[in-house]
């Protein structure tokens, strides 16, 4: 592969990473495909990170932001009443949040998920006058000081150079069968030799993307919820990554039939890939003050625009349902990676997020040699995925919700051949 990219080697910052995997100039793209600038197509199963949960460039949300720009509507308002604003707040109380028996306000923070997950923290201290928070390990929230707190990547940890304080991490269920976590957090909250102070609040996905691909029992859930209830402590679910139907349900914490007290959204939320986030707040404990917490770009209204659309397609579309009705695919495809290399290779996930473990076939190389050989051959043949997980040793498969079928099997075979021939590398 020829592509010229001396242009970023020379000039952008090292800190670039995506980039490091894929090594070409892309120049368009539509629906499930990208395309480089040497004409080649790529299937994305990485879906912009999960900010592209609708594809590349739907047509529906690109008309309505070609019209909003054409028509001279407001771009930058801060926080101030305008029309776009008016209509996502309407649409997603009405359709979105009523429908489901949910009742949220709704926060417009700055358009990142970490800026969501920050401003989800101070309001849960406020609220509790506690400093302490309890996250599991595993997290991904986010890179910022509060939310890299919570993430348990050592090598992103690293990067903040300041100590991270005022976080607990508990074990997740996955990680010890054996182990009750939840009476685990029980005995941290009640024995008072545990030496832990008790927090504000819970906060997990409920389905652990960067961190493996580990969706949380709905049985384990509903235990947190009510054992959160019992000892006051907030429950926030992190949504940005696993939300907008991603699961299957539109909020991922539906199946198992919880509300949690606070929810942070973004990336799909802004609909075409724009910078949108959203904090939802039971009412009751929307004590902020005005301004207390804020940001130059919270409520970007071409992104309300596109998220509104959005959630139209999602709707229309019946997103959720077709999720669901084609999860029997991944399993299909999920076995048959699985039998390349029985009891080295394991597979789990839900809705369209899924992850293929390979740390079992590295033996005596360095974590996540196989993962990135599979990775280039996915690459080399048309297929974008991503790693993730300790010692990145997980491909993470994240097609776009509204992919074909035809297009999905031939992701998939892509990417079981690229395991085929992986694995046969010793």
């Amino acid at each position: 592969m020829n592509a010229n990219t001396n242009i970023f080697e020379s000039y952008e910052s090292e800190v670039r990473s995506y980039c490091r995997n894929f090594p070409t100039v892309f120049t368009r793209a539509k629906g499930p495909l990208l395309y480089d600038e040497e004409g080649r197509e790529y299937i994305d199963f990485f879906c912009g990170a999960g900010a592209l949960n609708y594809g590349h460039n739907p047509d529906l949300i690109r008309d309505r932001l070609v019209e909003y720009l054409q028509c001279d509507g407001v771009m930058h308002a801060l926080d101030m009443y305008t029309r776009p604003k008016r209509e996502f707040i309407e649409f997603y109380e009405e359709k979105v949040l009523k429908p489901r028996g949910l009742n949220f306000k709704l926060q417009f923070p700055g358009p990142t998920g970490t800026n969501a997950v920050e401003a989800a923290l101070k309001l849960a201290r406020k609220v509790k006058g506690r400093p302490g928070i309890f996250a599991l390990m595993g997290a991904f929230h986010g890179m910022t000081l509060g939310s890299i707190a919570l993430t348990t990547d050592a090598a992103s940890r690293a990067g903040a150079g300041v100590p991270l304080e005022h976080v607990t991490h508990v074990p997740a269920p996955y990680m010890f069968p054996e182990l009750d976590t939840l009476k685990y957090i029980e005995t941290l909250l009640t024995d008072d030799h545990s030496g832990v102070e008790k927090p504000a609040a819970f906060i997990l996905e409920t389905t652990q993307a960067d961190g493996g691909i580990y969706p949380m029992p709905a049985e384990w859930l509903r235990g947190l919820r009510e054992l959160c209830d019992r000892h006051d402590l907030l429950l926030i679910v992190d949504d940005v990554q696993v939300g907008c139907a991603r699961t299957g349900w539109f909020f991922s914490f539906e199946r198992a039939g919880i509300v949690p007290d606070i929810v942070t959204q973004s990336k799909s939320i802004g609909g075409y890939g724009m910078p949108f986030a959203l904090v939802l707040i039971k009412p009751e404990l929307d004590i902020w003050e005005p301004g207390e917490h804020n940001g130059t770009f919270r409520g970007y209204q071409l992104s309300m625009v596109a998220a509104k659309a959005g959630l139209e397609i999602m709707l229309n579309e019946r997103v959720e349902e077709k999720v669901q009705g084609r999860a029997h695919i991944f399993e299909e495809y999920m076995k048959k990676i699985e039998d390349l290399a029985p009891g080295k290779i394991s597979t789990r996930g839900v809705g369209y997020v899924w992850g293929v473990d390979l740390a079992g076939c590295d033996g005596d190389k360095a974590p996540g040699t196989t993962s990135k050989r599979v990775l280039d051959i996915a690459f080399k043949n048309g297929l974008i995925v991503e790693r993730v997980g300790r010692g990145n040793s997980v491909i993470k498969v994240m097609p776009e919700l509204l992919i074909d079928e035809k297009t999905l099997r031939k992701g998939l075979d892509i990417l079981t051949d690229a395991v085929r021939d992986a694995v046969k590398v010793r």
